[in-house]
């Protein structure tokens, strides 16, 4: 046993020690991004031309562009110039009306006098509008009956003088005798409808006013049809 042990530790402190490994440093193969000179690499970051140095549109480029002349940008006007043009005539053409320029008819047409309008006369002093409201609201009896009645044309027609006029307005008769001083177109003009229907000729002349309250206190009746005999 002693002996033994004797050879196993005169092996293990042998003068031969065994060789220390070394680290290599392998480098990695170049990519081909960098395969080349330092001059290529910057080659390859710049843009490539555009369009190809052996391209079809490089040599169309290259071409000096043609300068217009003036006729060539606008062509000349027809044979028939500006300065004999008459207004409103077309190039080439001798008839005025069928041109897209001729004015228009409106500013033409020699204006054409105003029409005559309707003048309100001078009224006596204390006819006034407001003479009239003062007269209608003071309980004066502007009617001249007793009771509303049912009146035809053929009554309506025998009521037709400057002391009795009757007139209807929208089927309803009223006495405008005593309205006659206060009309502001005139007595003249408002007999014009005594002892007719005036509902037309009142819509043509004044259709804004309100007859029926101008002419409520005058209210006599109501025009109807002729009874049948």
């Amino acid at each position: 046993m002693t002996s033994y042990l004797r050879s196993w530790l005169t092996s293990g402190t042998s003068s031969a020690d065994p060789p220390i490994p070394s680290l290599q440093r392998v480098s990695p193969p170049p990519s081909d991004d960098e395969d080349g000179s330092a001059t290529e690499t910057e080659d390859n970051d710049s843009p490539p031309a555009f369009p190809s140095l052996n391209s079809a549109q490089r040599v169309q480029t290259q071409k000096i562009p043609r300068i217009l002349t003036d006729s060539e940008l606008m062509p000349p006007p027809p044979s028939l110039g500006l300065a004999v043009r008459k207004p409103g005539v077309a190039f080439g053409s001798s008839n005025t009306t069928s041109s897209s320029l001729a004015l228009p008819p409106t500013t033409t047409k020699r204006p054409q006098p105003a029409s005559k309008k309707r003048e309100k006369v001078a009224l006596t002093p204390g006819h006034s509008p407001l003479d009239w409201a003062a007269l209608k609201s003071s309980g004066a009896d502007l009617r001249g009956v007793d009771t509303l009645m049912r009146i035809p044309p053929s009554v309506l027609k025998q009521h037709n003088k400057r002391d009795d006029a009757w007139s209807a307005f929208n089927g309803k008769v009223y006495n405008i005798t005593p309205y006659l001083p206060f009309h502001p177109g005139g007595v003249k003009d408002l007999m014009r409808v005594a002892g007719r229907d005036g509902t037309k000729l009142f819509a043509e002349t004044h259709a804004w006013v309100n007859v029926d309250f101008m002419l409520d206190a005058c209210l006599v009746g109501f025009l109807v049809a002729e009874p049948s005999s």
